[in-house]
C-alpha cells in the first residue's frame, strides 16, 4: 500500500501484501452475496425479455435462482458455493424478510428502486471486518402500498418511500447491526445486535442461515449437503470441503432445500416437500415444511428475542472449518475493529474534519460492500441447460445473442447491489480509481478482468452491462489504467503494458465501428448519458446520423491517455515509442476535427452535438448541457524532459507540427520563458476555456450550490425544442427524477448533479492549472467579482461535492433533503446514503441510493488531499 510505505506496515495492510503471493486468502470470504437476484437478465427466460415479470419478487423466496443468490448482510466465498445471511420476522409480517424489497421499473413512476433502509457501514479490504445496518418497522410491512401508490403516482410527482409511509413514526422499529470479524482467512465471527426502539416489549425472531447455491439442478453436479450435528450446521461440500456454523445460546435447527416450490407457483408437483421457503412457511404459518430428518441445502439457527422496549439483544455466531470456540470471540472483534480504525486512518487527511473521515470512511466501505460474485454464461443461457425447458426461439436471435464468448464467473465490482447487481464498463472504470486507494491488486485486476478475452468482443469491444452487452459506454479505461497506476506508486509497468495492449483492440473497434465516415467525428449513441438529448441518442427517430461532441471528445481522451501510457512505457522499452507518436497524431486529428467540423459553435461560445441529414445538411442541438463540457477532458501536458528522453519521439513530433498547421490550435507552446519548452494538448484552448468556464461558473446555468449541473438550468425558460420530418422533441431543465420514460425513466441527466463527469471536469482544472500556472484566472461564481486560478475553481467544485454529505451549520446534509428523521433523528443522521444523483437544486439524492461505485468518487476527493508517501 502506497499509504504505508516509508513506516511499519498496519495489520490490515499487512494482510493486502500477502495477497499477490497468496501466502493467505483473505479474500476468499467477503460480501460477495448480492443484494438482489431476482428481476436480473441472467434469470430471465422469457419469450419477450421482459425480466422484471418473469422473475418477480414473490417468486424471489420460492424459485431458485440459475446464476446467484441473494440475502441480507450476506457473505460467500469467492465462488459463491456456500451462503450465509440472516433473515428476520417481526411477528406481523406476510413473509420472512429474507431479502431487500423495492418496486420493478414498470411499478415505479420513476423506474426501479428500492424502498428499505439500510447501511454499509465499514468493511476493510480483505473484509477481515465489516459492519451492516438495518431499519425493521416492527408493523407490518407496507408492501402492498408501497407498489400501489408508485404505481398509481405520475412521473411529475416524488417516489413514495419507506419513510412516507408513516411506518416509522411511532418508533416502533428495530435497529439491526450485523459485525463480521475473520480470526483467519477460513474462521468468520458473527455477531448481531438488535436494539428495540419502540415505547413497548417486542419479539424479534432471528434466522440466521445457511445454503448451498443451487448448481446440481442445472448440470449434474454433485449435490452437497447441510445437516444437524447436535445444535450446529455442517455444510460438506466435495470442493469447498466442511464448514460449521454455530450459533450461542437456545435456538432451532430448521432445515429445507434450496429448490423451488413448483406447487405454489405453477402448481405442479413438488420436486421435494422441503422447497426453498420451507423455513418461510413453517415460521409464518407452522406449516409442516421442514426436513424433520434435519438434512437439506438450506438450514438456519431460529433464535427468539424478546427485547424490552429502548434494550438492546446480542447473538454471537460462528462460521469455520474447525470446533466451536467462543472464547476469543470479543477480543477478535475487539481487534479488528481497531485495525480498521488504523488503516483508515492513514488514508484520511490531518486535516480532515471528523465528519469528512465519517463520509470517507462510508464512502470507502459501500464501496467494498458492492463487491459481488456474477456468474453469466452467455451460451448456456442462450442455449438452456440440459434437462430444463428450452429457452424460447427468440432468445437465439435476441438480447445478448452476439455476446456468446462472454463466460463471467468472478467477484466484481458493482454499481449498486439492489438496483445494478451487474457491472458496467464506465462505471467499473471510476469504482477502480477508488479502490486502489485500498486494495490496489484488486482495482487492477477489474480493470484488466474487462479486457479479458472472456470478457472483451472479439471484435475488441467491451461489454456495457447485462441488459444490453452491446450498448457504448464512454473509452474511459486507459484513464482509469493510467490514474490506478500511479495511485499506486506509479510503478507496476506490467499491469500497465499488459492493459495497455488489450486496449489497442478496444481503441481499434472503436475507430472502426463509431467513426461512420472516416473523419475523425464520432458516434457512440446515449453514451452513458442516457436521457441527456431531446430523443434517445442510440436510435435516432429520424433519418441521418448523430455527430456527437462527447462522442468525439471521449476518443480524443482516449487517445491522450493511450499516449500517455505509452510514454510511460517507452521510457523502459523505446519500442513504445512508435505507439506514443501514432497516438499523438490521432489525437490532434480527431481534436482539430471537433473544433473545425461544426461542433464548436463560435457564436456561441459551446460544443453541441450535430444531426447530419442524408441530404448534408446539419441540425445542431444546441443544448448547454455535458455534452458540450465532456471536450474539456481531452487535455494534459507534455514537459521538457519526457522530451529530451524520448528523442525518436520529439523528433517525430517535431516534423508533425512543422507540417501540419492547423495541429497549432491543439496543442500550445509555453510562452513564459521560466517554463519554456511545455506544451499544452487539449481540444479546448485557453480563450474557449474561458468562454465555457464563464457558463460552467454560472450559478444561473451549470453550477450548483452541490457540483456542476448535467445541464443547464438557462433550459428552465429555454426549452430546447427539436423539429426534424415532422418529429418533434423538447429538452427541459429536470433538476430531480426524469419526467419522461427515456431509458426506462429511472435516471435523469437533464438537470442533475453526478459525480463521475463532475470528477473528470475537477481532474482536467487541474491539468490546466499545471500549465497555464496562478496568473491565469476566471471568476467564480461568474458574476461575483472574485476570481479565482484553475487549481482553486477545482478545489471549490470539490468541496461542493462532498458538502453533499456534510452536516452544515444547521446540522442537516444536503443529500438527506426533506426526510426529517433522516436529517435530525440522532440514531439515522450520520447514516450515510451514496445516491447515483443528486438535485440540480437543492442537492437531495436520488436515484439508486447504494451507489457508492461512483458517487464513492467522493471518497476519493477527500483522500486526495493526502500526499502520497
Amino acid at each position: 500500500m502506497s499509504v504505508q510505505s516509508g513506516r511499519e506496515l498496519g495489520a490490515e495492510a499487512r494482510r493486502l501484501a500477502e495477497v499477490p503471493s497468496g501466502r493467505a486468502p483473505w479474500r476468499h470470504w467477503g460480501p460477495y452475496l448480492s443484494e438482489r437476484g431476482w428481476g436480473t437478465v441472467r434469470e430471465d427466460y422469457s419469450p419477450d425479455g421482459d425480466a422484471w415479470n418473469f422473475f418477480p419478487h414473490d417468486h424471489a423466496r420460492s424459485r431458485s435462482y440459475r446464476w446467484n443468490e441473494d440475502g441480507l448482510a450476506g457473505i460467500c466465498d469467492d465462488r459463491q458455493t456456500l451462503c450465509f445471511a440472516f433473515a428476520f420476522w417481526n411477528g406481523t409480517d406476510p413473509i420472512l424478510k429474507e431479502r431487500l424489497f423495492g418496486v420493478t421499473g414498470p411499478q415505479g413512476n420513476h423506474g426501479e428502486d428500492v424502498k428499505e433502509y439500510w447501511w454499509f457501514l465499514d468493511s476493510t479490504p480483505t473484509h477481515s471486518w465489516l459492519r451492516w445496518r438495518y431499519m425493521y418497522p416492527q408493523p407490518e410491512f407496507p408492501y402492498s402500498r408501497l407498489v400501489s401508490e408508485n404505481s398509481r403516482r405520475s412521473k411529475q410527482e416524488p417516489e413514495f418511500e419507506l419513510l412516507d409511509t408513516g411506518v416509522f413514526e411511532t418508533d416502533s422499529y428495530w435497529e439491526i447491526t450485523v459485525d463480521y470479524a475473520k480470526a483467519g482467512p477460513e474462521e468468520i465471527y458473527v455477531r448481531l445486535s438488535a436494539r428495540n426502539h419502540g415505547p413497548e416489549p417486542a419479539e424479534l425472531q432471528v434466522l440466521p442461515t445457511l445454503w448451498f447455491r443451487n448448481t446440481w439442478s442445472w448440470s449434474a453436479g454433485i449435490k452437497p449437503q447441510l445437516r444437524a450435528d447436535g445444535t450446529c450446521v455442517l455444510a460438506q461440500h466435495p470442493e469447498l470441503g466442511l464448514r460449521r456454523l454455530v450459533g450461542e445460546g437456545d435456538h432451532d435447527l430448521l432445515f429445507c432445500e434450496n429448490e423451488t416450490n413448483t406447487k405454489r407457483l405453477w402448481e405442479a408437483e413438488p420436486a421435494t416437500p422441503y422447497p426453498k421457503d420451507g423455513i418461510n412457511d413453517f415460521v409464518i404459518r407452522g406449516s409442516a415444511t421442514v426436513n424433520p430428518a434435519l438434512t437439506g441445502t438450506k438450514a438456519a439457527l431460529r433464535y427468539r428475542l424478546n427485547v424490552a422496549a429502548g434494550g438492546t439483544a446480542a447473538l454471537r455466531l460462528r462460521l469455520s472449518e474447525g470446533e466451536a470456540d467462543f472464547r476469543n470471540f470479543e477480543a477478535v472483534m475487539t481487534q479488528r475493529e481497531a485495525e480498521a480504525d488504523e488503516f483508515y486512518a492513514a488514508l484520511t487527511p490531518l486535516r480532515a474534519s471528523a465528519d469528512e473521515a465519517r463520509v470517507m470512511r462510508q464512502g470507502f466501505a459501500g464501496l467494498l460492500w458492492s463487491k459481488q460474485f456474477y456468474h453469466y454464461d452467455v451460451r448456456t443461457w442462450l442455449k438452456g441447460d440440459p434437462g430444463q425447458p428450452s429457452p424460447p426461439a427468440s432468445r437465439q436471435n435476441g438480447r445478448n445473442s452476439d455476446w456468446r464468448h462472454l463466460f463471467n464467473q468472478d467477484v466484481i465490482s458493482m454499481p449498486d447491489p439492489w438496483e445494478y447487481p451487474w457491472y458496467a464498463a464506465w462505471d467499473l472504470a471510476f469504482h477502480c480509481i477508488t479502490l486502489a486507494h485500498l486494495d490496489a491488486e484488486f482495482a487492477k485486476s477489474q480493470l484488466i478482468l474487462l479486457c479479458r478475452e472472456w470478457f472483451m468482443h472479439p471484435n475488441g469491444q467491451l461489454p456495457a452491462y447485462e441488459w444490453s452487452f452491446s450498448d457504448v459506454n464512454p473509452p474511459v479505461h486507459a484513464w482509469a489504467a493510467l490514474r490506478v497506476f500511479e495511485i499506486c506508486g506509479g510503478n507496476d509497468y506490467d499491469f500497465l503494458e499488459r492493459i495497455f495492449h488489450k486496449l489497442l483492440l478496444n481503441f481499434t473497434w472503436w475507430v472502426n465501428r463509431k467513426d461512420s465516415e472516416g473523419n475523425n467525428i464520432f458516434e457512440g449513441g446515449f453514451l452513458g448519458l442516457d436521457n441527456i438529448g431531446p430523443f434517445d441518442r442510440s436510435s435516432l427517430p429520424v433519418s441521418g446520423h448523430l455527430e456527437q461532441s462527447d462522442g468525439t471528445a471521449w476518443m480524443a481522451m482516449y487517445c491522450l491517455h493511450l499516449w500517455e501510457i505509452a510514454l510511460r512505457l517507452a521510457e523502459r522499452d523505446r519500442t513504445y515509442e512508435d505507439m506514443a507518436i501514432k497516438f499523438f497524431e490521432h489525437f490532434v486529428l480527431i481534436a482539430v476535427t471537433l473544433n473545425d467540423k461544426g461542433l464548436w459553435d463560435e457564436v456561441d461560445g459551446f460544443y453541441y452535438d450535430v444531426l447530419r441529414r442524408p441530404d448534408g445538411s446539419s441540425v445542431p442541438l444546441r443544448a448547454h448541457s455535458m455534452v458540450g463540457l465532456i471536450p474539456l477532458y481531452a487535455v494534459t501536458t507534455l514537459g521538457p524532459d519526457t522530451l529530451s528522453r524520448l528523442p525518436s519521439f520529439a523528433r517525430a513530433m517535431g516534423w508533425f507540427l512543422a507540417h501540419r498547421p492547423e495541429a497549432a490550435g491543439v496543442v500550445e507552446h509555453m510562452d513564459d520563458p521560466n517554463h519554456a519548452g511545455y506544451r499544452l494538448l487539449a481540444i479546448v484552448g485557453p480563450q474557449s476555456l474561458r468562454r465555457i468556464l464563464a457558463r460552467v461558473l454560472d450559478p444561473a446555468e451549470f453550477l450548483s450550490d452541490h457540483g456542476v449541473r448535467a445541464l443547464s438550468r438557462w433550459h428552465r425558460q429555454h426549452p430546447l425544442q427539436v423539429a426534424v420530418d415532422g418529429f418533434q422533441a423538447q429538452l427541459d431543465y429536470e433538476p430531480a427524477e426524469s419526467t419522461s420514460g427515456l431509458f426506462g425513466g429511472n435516471s435523469n441527466w437533464r438537470g442533475p448533479v453526478w459525480f463521475p463527469v463532475n470528477y473528470l471536469l475537477i481532474e482536467a482544472l487541474r491539468r490546466y492549472h499545471r500549465f497555464l500556472g496562478p496568473e491565469f484566472k476566471v471568476e467564480c461564481p461568474t458574476g461575483s467579482g472574485r476570481w479565482l486560478a484553475l487549481d482553486q475553481v477545482a478545489d471549490e467544485l470539490a468541496a461542493r461535492l462532498v458538502g453533499l454529505f456534510l452536516s452544515g451549520p444547521d446540522g442537516r446534509r444536503p443529500v438527506f433533503g426533506g426526510y426529517e428523521r433522516l436529517q435530525r433523528d440522532p440514531a439515522w443522521q450520520n447514516l450515510l446514503l451514496f445516491h447515483e444523483y443528486f438535485d440540480g437544486d437543492s442537492g437531495a439524492g436520488l436515484g439508486a441510493s447504494h451507489q457508492t461505485g461512483w458517487t464513492g468518487l467522493v471518497a476519493n476527493l477527500i483522500a486526495d488531499r493526502r500526499p502520497l508517501d
